[in-house]
């Protein structure tokens, strides 16, 4: 405890912005490169999944605490048991991990995001929404804040879910492991649709989703020390106008979750044999 108020002290009005907005500087390590294709200037990364394998690539740098963006089209068509994502985790075995996980469906049917939270190596904390809009049809910007006090997803600007830092109520929030960003393409047709009953089709691929125009404004592990420069404009990490929703951000919150929540598991007592997690009773926002 001790070492994050130190750190909270150290990186009150300092920000540091890392990305160049070039795939090829920023997220060099590459799995499976024949699948992995990017624009002459860096600046649109596409990933495919076929029977030969997915695909994905992340960042060398780790960050601890951020503001993210990602502007993600996604797997058009039967896209049923792929999955893509756009996710941070630490490098530990027992893993801090911040997820959105993009569930591919049936030709019609709505998008499912999953986001999900691990802390010291423990999850069970997905919930899920259907995206409001067509998410092949064009580009949309996903977006990740990060700090001490809170975690919040977003679509479009829009906040669809937090994660409130409640580590006073025992409840635990990942504030100690630096992470780095991760975007991949594969095969989840064991689970990602339906519970796994909607498989991939072969026969439809190979599936593609294309990313671009990201931003990755953190304060950047190197070495021994933190790597930050002073910003007046974005104190997201320690300012109170970070530190919860705005009055308009909870009414686009609340919006979202009443008509487009599919699954929380804080209302799943079968799963938790009616013994909710601490936080599933602690203020949201």
């Amino acid at each position: 405890m001790i070492w994050v108020l130190t750190l909270s002290l150290v990186l009150a009005g300092v920000a540091s912005v890392i990305s160049t907005g070039n795939f090829y500087k920023d997220f060099p390590q590459i799995w499976y490169p024949s699948h992995v294709y990017t624009s002459a200037d860096g600046s649109l990364r596409s990933l495919k999944l076929d029977q030969e394998s997915g695909s994905g690539c992340w960042t060398n740098e780790q960050v601890l605490f951020g503001l993210i963006d990602m502007q993600i089209k996604l797997v058009p068509g039967y896209s049923a048991g792929t999955v893509v994502t756009f996710y941070l985790i630490s490098s530990q075995t027992n893993r801090d991990e911040i997820d959105l996980e993009f569930l591919g469906n049936v030709t019609g049917q709505p998008y499912a995001l999953q986001t999900n939270v691990y802390t010291d190596g423990h999850a069970d904390r997905e919930e899920r929404v259907y995206l409001w809009f067509d998410p092949t049809k064009d580009f949309h910007n996903y977006s990740v804040l990060w700090n001490i006090h809170q975690i919040v997803f977003m679509v479009d600007s829009l906040p669809i879910r937090t994660y409130r830092n409640h580590a006073d109520k025992g409840v635990a929030f990942p504030i100690n492991q630096p992470m780095s960003l991760h975007i991949t393409l594969w095969n989840g047709d064991s689970w990602a649709t339906r519970g796994g009953r909607d498989k991939i089709d072969w026969s439809k691929g190979p599936f593609m989703s294309s990313f671009r125009n990201y931003k990755i404004d953190a304060c950047v592990w190197r070495g021994n020390t933190w790597s930050c420069v002073q910003s007046s404009s974005t104190n997201w990490w320690n300012q109170n106008t970070f530190s919860s929703l705005t009055s308009k951000q909870r009414s686009s919150f609340n919006w979202v979750r009443k008509n487009y929540l599919i699954y929380d598991y804080c209302q799943d007592n079968q799963r938790f044999q009616n013994n909710l997690p601490k936080e599933c009773n602690l203020p949201k926002y």
